[in-house]
């Protein structure tokens, strides 16, 4: 079969298209006829040696994927799924486990379904476990455009609150717009615009998938009890410093959000949190962006695309 791989970390330039044999899925697998293949930021950093696991070379790339279920426990043999893993997905078969393995609802597309399990899961598990989100609180999205992005306005919806988009353009505001948020403000100048936009109240919870020089007027524009989750640093500026006196006096947190270290040891929590998100896609307030498709081959130039921030929503790559 061909599988996308790493044979080299040094970057999506060196990622190549290979033959390799066919997955044996163990007892507690479920072996998968993948379709489509979503573009992760773990990928990207994969691919540069660059993530936290650093699985030894040549390994497959693709960290969610959406297909068909050949066989396994817990589905039907046709069954349309979505699954995740931190690498392995990027493959014309794979051998996922049962638990890191959905099915995918009707009227859900594959490249919905592969656009869902790593963003979806990771904004819910933002929102719902680490930011104690509430029905009528409002939430400040970085990066609003981007898959978390999109992901955390959708999620945030679902739950029943306000959502404010911070893009760098305006082309991208109108993409966090598209996607279900209320109001969108351009980086430069957010923190001024999101005062008027409250009313000087500020937020309650902001998701930060940026980083860099946002962090400090972020924390500032909490309202008190609210909550500041940490979920990347995809601005590249280093790591934000945190004054902790700023929390005593406002009684605010900041908090981390490490969705796959949590739920890779925790099995049954990926399935409690896509129940969750289930009425959502049912409801149609879930229903990922797709940006640009790309065929397998082009999976080196999908992640030099999302490297240079050219990419809008979820980019997908098309499998069969």
């Amino acid at each position: 079969m061909r599988a996308v791989q790493v044979l080299t970390p040094t970057g999506p330039a060196d990622v190549a298209v290979r033959e390799v044999p066919d997955p044996t899925p163990g007892p507690d697998d479920v072996l998968v006829e993948v379709h489509r293949v979503g573009v992760s930021f773990p990928d990207l950093l994969l691919s540069r040696g660059e993530y936290q696991l650093k699985p030894e070379p040549p390994f497959t790339l693709g960290v969610d994927f959406a297909g068909v279920v050949v066989s396994g426990p817990g589905f039907e043999p046709g069954q349309r799924v979505a699954g995740v893993n931190a690498y392995g997905g990027a493959a014309e078969l794979v051998a996922n486990p049962a638990p890191f393995t959905f099915a995918l609802p009707d009227g859900v597309s594959f490249d919905e379904g592969a656009a869902l399990p790593m963003n979806y899961l990771t904004a819910q598990f933002a929102l719902r476990q680490r930011g104690d989100l509430r029905e009528g609180e409002t939430v400040l999205v970085h990066g609003a455009a981007g898959g978390v992005g999109t992901a955390s306005i959708q999620v945030a919806k679902g739950y029943g609150a306000r959502t404010i988009a911070v893009v760098s353009t305006e082309e991208k505001a109108a993409v966090a717009k598209a996607a279900g948020a209320d109001e969108a403000v351009l980086l430069d100048g957010f923190r001024d615009a999101v005062q008027q936009l409250t009313g000087g109240a500020g937020v309650d919870v902001v998701v930060d998938v940026v980083g860099g020089d946002a962090f400090t007027d972020s924390l500032r524009l909490l309202a008190p009890l609210g909550r500041l989750l940490v979920v990347g640093f995809a601005a590249g500026q280093g790591i934000p410093q945190v004054k902790v006196n700023r929390l005593l006096l406002n009684n605010v947190d900041v908090r981390g959000v490490g969705w796959g270290a949590f739920t890779m040891l925790r099995p049954d929590v990926m399935q409690q949190q896509w129940a969750e998100l289930v009425p959502m896609m049912a409801s149609g307030v879930v229903k990922p962006p797709i940006g640009s498709t790309y065929d397998l081959e082009e999976f080196g130039t999908a992640l030099t695309d999302m490297d240079a921030r050219r990419t809008l929503g979820k980019s997908v790559v098309r499998v069969r």
